[in-house]
């Protein structure tokens, strides 16, 4: 069974960094497209980044030039760095996984994910 479990969520204020994991099992993560997105509330899901099979690193705009995406393929886990957040990063971050079937930035969009996390909370306070 696929499952992808974030962590590392929380409060923070304005100007500070946090680092999200998104630990994955049930499939090889070397196989697959890991996504991060967000949800703010009252807002439509938003991809953050993308980390791709072939070592590429698609972003948003918003987040470019602050966030990082890396990932472990011994440990099964993707990382999300979080550095110079802003109150309107505020929101649910969900990790998810895709098998293939797109190219590039699509990948910043949440249809081409067929697995996702549940989710961890973070606040940025200004």
């Amino acid at each position: 069974e696929v499952q992808l479990v974030e962590s590392g969520g929380g409060l923070v204020q304005a100007g500070g960094s946090l680092r999200l994991s998104c630990a994955a099992s049930g499939f090889i993560l070397a196989d697959y497209v890991i996504g991060w997105f967000r949800q703010a509330p009252g807002k439509e899901r938003e991809g953050v980044s993308a980390s791709v099979r072939d070592g590429n690193r698609y972003y948003a705009d918003s987040v470019k030039g602050r966030f990082t995406v890396s990932r472990d393929n011994v440990e099964n886990t993707v990382y999300l760095q979080m550095n110079s957040l802003k109150p309107e990063d505020t929101a649910v971050y969900f990790c998810a996984a895709s098998s293939g079937g797109y190219s590039g930035t699509y990948y910043l969009g949440d249809f081409a994910y067929e697995n996702w996390g549940q989710g961890t909370q973070v606040t940025v306070s200004s």
